[in-house]
């Protein structure tokens, strides 16, 4: 085959996603070099579920006969150390820490794009791919990530903190095409295995989604330390005992344990004294947020121009509501037209401008307050 298109390192979870992500780029002409990451095994979790999803010995087989098939290289890597460190450590400090962690942004950002790179220059891999719904082009000197055309299967929520340099060697095939189509190219093609696979929707090192159980086998005596919490409203007023912060997420309705004749929800997390305090569904509602370790994607920055207009996303299945931008310093204030609820100190913050990422960060606190009024600075971006 004439592989005039360069060589391209392509990340397979033996999915169907990045599967034919593989295939499509092997047919239109690059050398595909097939990875499979191994990231978590499940014996060390301690967890009751068989072994599945992207790190499973099925799932490595499953990758691997796509690139015997179509007569590519395939190769896998060890990187349960790396991304124990940093993903698993920062998943369990964050909730003790009383905020609600996103590992799949953490590990893109600092642990599979660096890792892919790395081996990318191994082998002489001039670009990585992967299988996510997502877009990426060059515009004014900037690579800017823009949503996939398949908004049900959109993922650039996911990708807001991969940095420049690693964008330029980034290739997203499946960012033009539907999911449908998808099914469609791996029928087309013999691949009916990968058709009936089952998606993975949890977190990949707890395949049993009990991030609770998780947290009592990481954290040694944690049950005892955090047991007999109070749950309280929000004037102070003592309402019941929990099990302890860092098993309640902001938000929370279902599994509290407590009645008190109207439904209520995890409004807030108070680490230091042990108490979550409940309320109504109205007082999870936020008119502002406060948004740290900013990636900004279009632009370089967004100082200076006043009040920026913005969709902001607070959750990866968060539709994204109005709010102006206000960058000072290495902070973003989000002030939203509308409140919105749940907003959630831990998880990421993506801001959008039509479809193109402007940028992210993590959401650091969220206030009750006025909207600003929107000021000249609140109009289209200018370079």
């Amino acid at each position: 085959m004439n592989t005039t298109k360069g060589r391209v390192l392509v990340a397979m979870s033996g999915g169907i996603d990045s599967s034919v992500a593989a295939v499509l780029l092997h047919e239109q002409g690059y050398e595909v070099v097939g990875m499979t990451m191994k990231t978590w095994d499940y014996a060390s979790a301690g967890g009751s579920k068989k072994e599945t999803g992207c790190c499973s010995l099925d799932s490595i087989n499953d990758a691997r006969a796509i690139a015997v098939e179509l007569g590519f290289p395939h190769y896998i890597i060890d990187i349960r150390d790396e991304f124990g460190d940093f993903v698993i450590n920062n998943f369990t400090d964050e909730y003790l820490a009383g905020r609600t962690p996103n590992p799949c942004v953490l590990c893109n950002t600092h642990i599979k794009w660096d890792a892919l790179l790395r081996r990318a220059d191994q082998l002489g891999c001039e670009f990585i791919a992967t299988g996510h719904y997502a877009n990426v082009r060059l515009e004014d000197g900037r690579y800017v990530i823009s949503k996939g055309l398949d908004e049900n299967k959109d993922q650039s929520y996911a990708l807001w903190g991969i940095s420049q340099a690693s964008l330029s060697r980034t290739l997203f095939p499946l960012g033009g095409m539907r999911k449908t189509e998808i099914y469609d190219e791996a029928r087309r093609r013999g691949f009916t295995a990968l058709v009936n696979k089952p998606e993975s929707y949890e977190i990949c090192f707890i395949p049993d989604n009990d991030y609770r159980g998780f947290l009592r086998r990481r954290v040694e005596g944690l049950e005892a330390r955090v047991a007999g919490g109070e749950f309280i409203l929000r004037d102070g007023t003592v309402v019941g005992k929990h099990e302890g912060y860092p098993f309640y997420t902001i938000g929370q309705r279902k599994g509290l344990g407590i009645a008190l004749g109207f439904p209520v929800y995890v409004t807030e997390i108070r680490p230091e004294t042990n108490q979550v305090v409940l309320g109504n569904y109205d007082e999870l509602a936020s008119s502002q947020t406060v948004v740290g370790k900013l990636n900004l994607g279009k632009y370089a920055s967004l100082e200076g121009r006043g009040l920026v207009p913005s969709i902001t996303k607070i959750r990866y299945n968060h539709d994204g509501a109005p709010a102006f931008l206000e960058q000072i310093g290495d902070k973003i204030h989000v002030y939203f037209e509308e409140p919105v609820h749940a907003i959630t100190p831990g998880q990421a913050a993506v801001f959008y401008e039509g479809n193109d990422v402007l940028g992210g960060g993590w959401i650091e606190r969220h206030v009750i307050g006025e909207v600003p009024v929107a000021t000249t600075g609140a109009t289209a971006l200018t370079v």
